[in-house]
């Protein structure tokens, strides 16, 4: 925790003193933001998706997977596809420790989830999907916490970040054929707070297959959650 507040210092210190310069093409950035209006204009736009699994479809039906496979949430909202750019900005993110993408992507995701809530949301609590105590040492920072924050103050929600842990060191989900995912992440979280009658919003970056917030999912509804839903910055086009 302690390595995550000085990475915020030093992003907040670097964006004080020097201007907001866009991280896709170089130029100035628009509003005090790491991104111009044009390379903002140019992030992908998601469709109709089913309504369950958020991956994209004709028109926004169950998928046949959640068809077959009900799911332990009830929904999920993803603010964009899993497409350039955004892809090489959350990669650049998670994999580089590029700071100045935690507010800019956490940003950019408010807006895209604001756009597609249908309704209010219906949620107590935002929970973001925790990581390991090794991978948080090794990388500094929660990719999803980081999101979640700017979120949770534009919708005027409860962000519970020390609610839930990640108890298990499992491999990374995406050097794993999809076959393997499900036992790899299962049983990794444990649920410390009180949720029992709680609406839960899970907070990620990427869902591929779903096996990790969906694991997630199920540890909340067995402590008692009454409903959950995930928000997404992306959703891979699967």
């Amino acid at each position: 925790m302690l390595l995550s507040k000085v990475n915020r210092w030093l992003w907040n210190t670097q964006n004080w003193l020097m201007p907001a310069q866009c991280v896709l093409c170089g130029g100035p950035g628009q509003d005090g933001r790491n991104i111009c209006t044009a390379c903002q204009d140019e992030m992908p736009a998601l469709g109709p998706a089913c309504r369950q699994c958020a991956v994209p479809l004709p028109t926004a039906e169950l998928c046949g997977i959640c068809q077959r496979h009900p799911r332990p949430f009830v929904a999920t909202v993803a603010a964009f596809p899993y497409q350039p750019p955004l892809d090489n900005l959350i990669q650049r993110l998670k994999f580089q420790g590029d700071l100045r993408l935690a507010r800019l992507l956490g940003e950019l995701m408010t807006e895209g989830l604001r756009a597609r809530f249908a309704t209010p949301p219906d949620v107590d609590t935002m929970m973001p999907v925790p990581l390991h105590a090794a991978r948080l040492r090794e990388r500094g920072f929660n990719q999803a916490l980081e999101l979640a924050r700017p979120l949770a103050r534009c919708l005027n929600l409860p962000l519970d970040a020390q609610g839930a842990e990640r108890v298990r060191a499992t491999a990374p989900q995406s050097g794993l054929p999809a076959k393997l995912r499900r036992r790899n992440i299962k049983g990794a979280f444990r649920v410390t707070a009180a949720v029992a009658g709680r609406r839960i919003a899970i907070v990620d970056d990427v869902m591929t297959t779903g096996h990790t917030v969906s694991e997630f999912a199920a540890t909340l509804r067995r402590a008692g959650a009454v409903s959950v839903t995930v928000w997404l910055c992306a959703r891979v086009p699967v």
